[in-house]
């Protein structure tokens, strides 16, 4: 697999969401480029920008969403991401909250990408990585609790 071990490197994501008035909570997931399996709007820490605003550049640059961005992460998942090189490196990611206030009609990975708003149970039946799952079954807890 050409999996390189060395120190694990940070990313962040964004967990775009929607509250509906009827307490519906619906999640955005966005296919991957490259194996197109579902996930969320993450990327590299950005210079200049908190972990937060990163994440949530991340998301507009992703998927078009705009919204208020949670300050504080909401959870923390690993998984393996394979380089433009080849290799492997072990990532650690950040998730913030988002609440999704518009959905742009265009953004930079319009065509790069599909979305797909889903109940957070749902979302985590189709994402792979076993830590976001967790991250989208407590968010789903925390919204049925009120």
């Amino acid at each position: 697999m050409g999996f390189r071990a060395h120190t694990q490197r940070t990313q962040v994501a964004a967990l775009p969401y929607q509250a509906h008035s009827d307490g519906a909570v619906r999640v955005l997931l966005i296919t991957s480029r490259d194996t197109g399996r579902w996930v969320i709007p993450k990327g590299w820490p950005m210079k200049g920008r908190t972990l937060a605003d990163a994440a949530a550049r991340e998301a507009f640059e992703e998927a078009g969403v705009r919204g208020k961005i949670g300050s504080a992460s909401i959870g923390r998942y690993s998984y393996p991401k394979r380089l433009k090189n080849g290799n492997w490196t072990p990532c650690q990611v950040d998730v913030f909250p988002l609440h999704v206030e518009a959905q742009d009609d265009q953004w930079p990975e319009m065509g790069q990408r599909r979305t797909c708003w889903l109940p957070p149970g749902q979302a985590a039946a189709l994402v792979q990585e076993e830590g976001l799952r967790t991250i989208l079954l407590r968010l789903q807890e925390a919204f049925a609790a009120g």
